[in-house]
């Protein structure tokens, strides 16, 4: 661990030792609860899995205190109160597991979602402090609770915490003055707008934060921890409106200064510890920072919030590089422990790894969301894009093989490294073909921004293991139908990936169209007027480098919306990449098609079929991708064991090419 000792030194929260200062973030564990409530042995085995791996402290996602005034579908969010039996069953074995590795384990407990509940999660109207619209419907209005359902609310969290207590939880987490929540909205004037003893001057809007601590520590005594989940800033412009680093706007939510104030009184109420952080629905990009926040993003508020409070402050933030969070607490000014969440979703050895010197074997967050909180929103289980085993630890690991085989991978994208990767770990011997001089496939142009360089390190670590499992890599190597045949290769891997769509129209082959790939590879320069046909993830994100350049870019859309069309974009990176395209003044044409290219401008047509000219000095062409499958289908039939991964079997993302990978080479 030389390097990295400060990480590894225990600490104390209350009265509770943890061995390290690596803490689990709370995650909402959607599709692994089951129905009465309780957790599922998948959400089981998950958190054994992230002790087993070296975190000091795990913070369970949300788990409701009851499940009547504001009512949830079954088997969304865990619930204490539903069936306490039931609950202490699914959880006291899980809580003993983790107590085996040395690991402690808070359960987050919640009063509700409020404002922010998705309408098609609740049954029944979603409620809050006040008559407010909901976030994701503002046509709904939520309901207002009377005085005696907050009154129950605070009986049910002391009730909720006894029966973590009993079930052997260290201690609890509330969720949460944090991202908006039913709780938080109690303390925020905007959504606060109540006449009795729950509402009026901030003293007044943190009753209910304070009752709930006090009638926790009077059940379970002071010496039972209770956490609390912060956001020191909400980053609320107006309703559905959020505000970026550096933006100019007035806070409508809690500001830096009215978060401060607050800490130190509900310190002194009997909070131990706050897990801090920065945002809301309205701004969901900070709670759930995206690839394009900078890591660390929370610290500039949390050496803040160490000034005025005494008890532990715990950050996470994109925190996950071994290197900042060591430093951040040599530093001593921002944090006392570490928060990782979406760091342990992508690898839950990420304790083990670092205490043992192998920090570059740490499997990297891309700030993708999509195999986490996008599946969530599907009403699919928790999973990550980079580890398809999370959220189905046990049933989905990678075992070794019961017969050794002679394993052809073609094609050095992200696909084809994952297939090497995973049949190299299981004992075949392999063999990775890349017909170009470098591996990475498209998102070595996805990585070039400095926005993007997540998936530069995604790139490095793929790098790294397959130098590290000896695999034989072929580059400059371009394999044909007959070099197939030819070869005594038991499995065939095809993993050609995919090449840019092209539109048939006039003027296409002009010297100023370019494509995507080709601009972000600074393959072929780019003028002052740019025009990005193509209003899909791809294109948003060349709009906004540019834009960053100093360039007048505009976007060319045939849909009525952005990010419209293709794989979902999460919420927080969609709303983050649209709040960009304003801030750098990126122009947008829906609607609108592209008909020809001409002489330093591009002709469009609009729906209602009125034509116009835009001035282009440079016309980047992103409007998708299409499957490379010319080796496949030559083969395809002839050769037996043959399977077709990633882009070159549908052009989709970087999630879906890791996990069809995994996929096909954890059962070759």
């Amino acid at each position: 661990m030389e390097g990295f000792e400060k990480l590894f030194e225990p600490i104390k929260i209350g009265s509770v030792e943890v061995k390290n200062k690596i803490a689990m973030a709370p995650m909402a564990i959607l599709g692994l609860v089951t129905e009465k409530g309780g957790f599922s042995k998948r959400a089981q085995d998950y958190y054994v899995a992230r002790a087993k791996g070296g975190t000091g402290l795990i913070i369970t996602g949300a788990a409701k205190v009851e499940n009547e005034i504001e009512k949830l579908h079954d088997g969304i969010f865990p619930c204490t109160t539903i069936d306490p039996a039931h609950f202490i069953k699914t959880t006291s074995e899980m809580v003993e597991k983790v107590h085996a590795y040395d690991t402690k384990i808070f359960l987050q407990l919640t009063i509700g979602l409020g404002h922010n509940a998705a309408p098609q999660m609740v049954v029944g109207q979603p409620v809050a402090p006040s008559a407010i619209p909901n976030y994701w419907d503002p046509s709904v209005t939520c309901r207002e609770l009377t005085t005696e359902e907050v009154e129950r609310l605070v009986k049910m969290s002391a009730e909720s915490a006894a029966i973590a207590k009993e079930a052997g939880f260290d201690g609890v987490e509330i969720h949460a003055i944090h991202e908006g929540y039913l709780l938080d909205q109690f303390t925020m004037a905007m959504f606060n707008r109540r006449t009795d003893k729950y509402g009026g001057d901030l003293m007044e809007r943190l009753t209910l934060p304070i009752e709930i601590v006090k009638a926790i520590k009077k059940v379970n005594g002071n010496d039972f921890p209770v956490c609390l989940r912060f956001s020191i800033k909400s980053y609320i412009k107006d309703w559905n409106q959020g505000g970026l680093d550096g933006e100019d706007f007035v806070e409508k939510g809690r500001d830096t200064q009215e978060g401060l104030t607050i800490a130190p009184i509900l310190e002194k109420a009997g909070y131990d510890a706050f897990d801090a952080d920065a945002g809301s629905y309205e701004a969901w990009y900070w709670a759930h920072p995206p690839i394009y926040q900078k890591h660390g993003l929370y610290l500039p508020l949390t050496e803040q919030l160490k000034k005025v409070v005494n008890v532990p402050v715990i950050v996470a933030g994109k925190m996950e590089i071994p290197e900042l969070a060591e430093k951040t607490l040599e530093e001593g000014k921002a944090a006392d422990m570490i928060g990782l969440g979406r760091g342990l979703l992508t690898d839950p050895e990420w304790g083990n790894k670092v205490l043992e010197g192998r920090s570059e074997d740490v499997r990297p967050c891309i700030g993708c969301h999509d195999g986490c909180l996008g599946r969530g929103f599907e009403g699919k289980p928790l999973s990550c894009a980079v580890n398809p085993a999370c959220g189905r630890e046990e049933e989905y690991g990678v075992h070794p093989a019961d017969t050794v085989k002679n394993v052809m991978v073609i094609g050095g994208g992200i696909a084809g490294m994952e297939a090497a990767r995973v049949s190299a770990m299981r004992g075949h011997k392999v063999t990775l073909y890349e017909k170009t001089g470098e591996l990475g496939g498209h998102v070595i142009e996805g990585s070039v921004d400095e926005f993007k360089k997540d998936n530069a390190r995604l790139l490095d670590w793929y790098r790294t293991q397959l130098k590290k499992l000896d695999i034989d890599v072929k580059l400059n190597t371009e394999v044909k139908a007959e070099d197939v045949k030819n070869r005594e290769a038991d499995v065939v891997i095809v993993a050609t990936g995919s090449v840019p769509s092209i539109p048939n129209i006039p003027g296409i082959d002009r010297d100023n169209v370019v494509t995507a790939t080709d601009v972000l590879l600074k393959k072929k320069p780019v003028g002052q007027k740019v025009v990005v046909v193509g209003g899909g993830l791809v294109g948003c994100e060349t709009a906004i480098s540019f834009a960053m350049e100093g360039k007048d870019v505009t976007i060319v859309e045939m849909l009525p919306e952005l990010m419209g069309a293709g794989m979902p974009v999460p919420h927080a990176n969609k709303i983050m990449v649209l709040d960009m395209l304003k801030f750098y003044k990126v122009k947008t044409v829906l609607n609108t098609s592209l008909q020809e290219v001409k002489d330093r401008a591009i002709e469009v047509i609009d729906k209602n079929f009125k034509k116009s000219t835009i001035p282009a000095d440079t016309v980047v062409i992103s409007i998708g991708l299409k499957p490379d499958r010319k080796l496949y289908s030559e083969i395809a039939g002839k050769v037996p064991d043959t399977y077709l991964i990633g882009d070159a079997n549908s052009a989709r993302n970087i999630m879906y090419a890791i996990w069809d990978a995994y996929e096909v080479a954890r059962n070759i």
